[in-house]
């Protein structure tokens, strides 16, 4: 029986793949077992908790089969021969570290059983020095674990058992943390390794006569594989590149084939071209959209966890509508259970451009935050598509479903006393006052509102839906937008003017807030014959003026309320809703007129005018904490 090496074919084929680093979106390319990847780098031995790297195995291969070898009718074998170039990274977690990575060559994908420790991923106890394990490996050993060990740092050739058949001490050191670049050459008959450190010139440390067609099946897989005992390591391949020598039967029939499908698409291409352009050119902005947020969010070190989608599908009974709990211009909520914790998952629809944005801002933007009155933003998952957000469970909703009468139904799904409203006044300004001046950089919401306002199972409020929320240097005062972003009747009037969204304008949303919680009542559409009380802060002002504003009271509380704090707030609120920016209370203010610390602002019975520019206040009715304080820490109040 006689064996054949061709020459090696430089072709574009299942054969030859180059990985200059491995961005996730070419995940698909590769085939993990307990292996991922992370910071453009396969990670074989990775801890889906991040908390450990100790214990572990891991295989990572490519995904298409090569075709090692074949038989004629005449019995004689034909042998592929190939050239892999590869870079490491090994890094020790303890010290020392072990135990060490391997490129493999092996019919079965599988990661073996119990292989982690000194079994390097190869095999296990089971199949060291059995003919079923179909594995040859060149191992990087950087622990000496059996006596047959050189030592502990060494490279070796192992043929279905962790035992090499050769092994040679390297020069240099394997788990240095440095990066080492590592060429494997296979001619047909014999395996032969160069290393040497990145960049610089590789040694051939290795060579060995070897027929894979004996240990190995026809088609096989390479990758690698690697482990850590208790003594632990990271083991990291930077990049890859693999060229083979195809051997198949069907080669050239498979290239006419290709010459006919791409003759089809260049002609497709003609006709369609210059939509296909600008449409791929959106795709491209998209996905450097996607890879900046998943770049940004690794940099925190709270970041929020990356979901499969698979979980979320299991978590919410593949999105089912008995799950649904809302729908909004973004896409679709829905109640979840994910490891004995409810969550909400918020799945942005396909189609929507805006909820792609809104998607990134939000996960970019609270993604860093932690206060206990905004809710917690769990993690996020950008998989085939679609985008998933998931956060914490609220059971009862948000806060417009239970201050709100139905229009439909004229009843509302719960009325809540007056001490939980002035709690939830409260706790949004809290949240507020976090984002204004307890951040790292100053966020700004843009859309405070109540069906934005969450209530947990003990009806505090939690903040929530950043879709709309940007970010500003401390240094700088406003984000600008090419388009007016807000809720109507919710949105100061500068805005319509300017485009710039402020901690003013949020002020102003937050100070008709106070009043829907108050009154009961939404910003639009009051029931009054006067036209000119066409929202809720000309409805308020004007009983202002009559001298009746407690008769904002929601009706549905029966008068138990203190009339005293009940008109501080409605004042706050006035306050809050100033049409010019500059007699707006900062949050400081704010939560210092709520806790009693200092009187409530005072506001003229008559409703301002609007004018811009609008007059900043003199010296003496300035508000210090408005500009220059407004990074000024407020001792009692503090992120969780």
């Amino acid at each position: 029986m006689g064996i054949t090496a061709f020459p090696h074919v430089n072709c574009k084929n299942l054969h030859d793949f180059n990985f200059p680093d491995f961005p996730y979106q070419r995940t698909g390319e590769l085939t993990m077992n307990d292996s991922g990847l992370l910071k453009n780098a396969i990670q074989v031995t990775y801890d889906l908790s991040g908390n450990r790297m100790d214990n572990l195995s891991g295989r990572a291969f490519y995904r298409d089969s090569f075709t090692l070898w074949r038989r004629n009718s005449k019995n004689v074998i034909t042998a592929a021969n190939f050239s892999t170039t590869f870079t490491l990274n090994i890094a020790n977690q303890s010290n020392p570290g072990g135990e060490g990575l391997a490129f493999i060559i092996t019919g079965k994908r599988d990661l073996p059983e119990n292989s982690e420790g000194q079994w390097l991923g190869i095999v296990n106890s089971t199949t060291n020095g059995s003919s079923e394990a179909q594995i040859v490996a060149v191992e990087f050993d950087t622990r000496k674990s059996f006596s047959q060990d050189v030592d502990d740092n060494h490279i070796g050739l192992n043929v279905n058992s962790i035992f090499s058949v050769d092994q040679v001490p390297l020069s240099v050191e394997l788990s240095s943390g440095k990066n080492i670049t590592v060429r494997v050459e296979y001619d047909g008959k014999n395996m032969t390794a160069f290393v040497g450190y990145e960049f610089m010139k590789l040694n051939q440390v290795l060579t060995q006569p070897i027929d894979l067609s004996q240990y190995l099946p026809e088609k096989v897989f390479v990758g690698f594989s690697a482990s850590t005992s208790n003594f632990s390591q990271s083991n990291c391949v930077l990049s890859w590149e693999f060229h083979g020598s195809d051997i198949d039967k069907r080669r050239n029939l498979l290239w006419v084939w290709i010459v006919v499908v791409v003759a089809v698409v260049l002609l497709l291409l003609i006709g369609v071209g210059f939509c296909l352009y600008k449409r791929r050119r959106h795709e491209l902005r998209e996905l450097e959209d996607l890879q900046r947020m998943e770049s940004h969010i690794n940099d925190f070190n709270l970041a929020p966890k990356k979901f499969k989608l698979r979980e979320l599908k299991k978590a919410t009974g593949r999105f089912s509508p008995k799950n649904k709990l809302g729908k909004g211009g973004f896409g679709t909520v829905y109640k979840g259970t994910w490891r004995n914790r409810e969550i909400a998952v918020k799945r942005v629809s396909e189609t929507s451009r805006q909820g792609k944005q809104e998607f990134i801002a939000e996960v970019t933007t609270i993604g860093s935050l932690r206060h206990k009155n905004l809710v917690k933003l769990i993690g996020w998952c950008y998989e085939r598509h679609e985008l998933l957000l998931v956060y914490d469970y609220m059971p009862n909703g948000s806060l417009d479903k239970c201050i709100f009468v139905d229009e439909k139904t004229g009843l509302g799904e719960s009325t809540l006393n007056w001490e939980t409203r002035v709690s939830i006044i409260h706790g949004t300004a809290q949240a507020l006052y976090y984002l204004h001046n307890g951040c790292e950089k100053r966020v700004l919401h843009r859309d405070i509102k109540a069906s934005n306002i969450m209530l947990d199972s003990e009806f505090k409020a939690r903040l929530g839906d950043f879709g709309l929320a940007r970010t500003i240097q401390d240094q700088k005062t406003h984000h600008s937008t090419n388009e007016i972003a807000g809720t109507p009747g919710y949105m100061a009037p500068e805005i319509f003017l300017t485009g710039r969204a402020t901690v003013e304008t949020d002020v102003y949303a937050f100070g008709v807030l106070i009043l829907e919680v108050v009154s009961g009542r939404k910003p639009g559409n009051q029931s009054e014959q006067n036209s000119y009380n066409n929202s809720i802060v000309h409805w308020l002002w004007e009983l202002h003026r009559k001298g009746r504003i407690l008769d904002a009271a929601d009706p549905r509380l029966e008068g138990t309320f203190s009339e005293e704090e009940m008109e501080r707030i409605l004042i706050l609120g006035l306050a809050c809703c100033h049409p010019n920016l500059h007699q707006r209370p900062s949050m400081k203010l704010v939560l210092q007129v709520l806790l009693g610390e200092t009187a409530v602002p005072e506001v003229p019975t008559e409703r301002p005018s609007f004018v811009w520019p609008a007059m900043p206040p003199s010296f003496n009715e300035s508000d210090n904490s408005l500009a220059g304080s407004q990074l000024t820490p407020f001792s009692q109040l503090s992120g969780r």
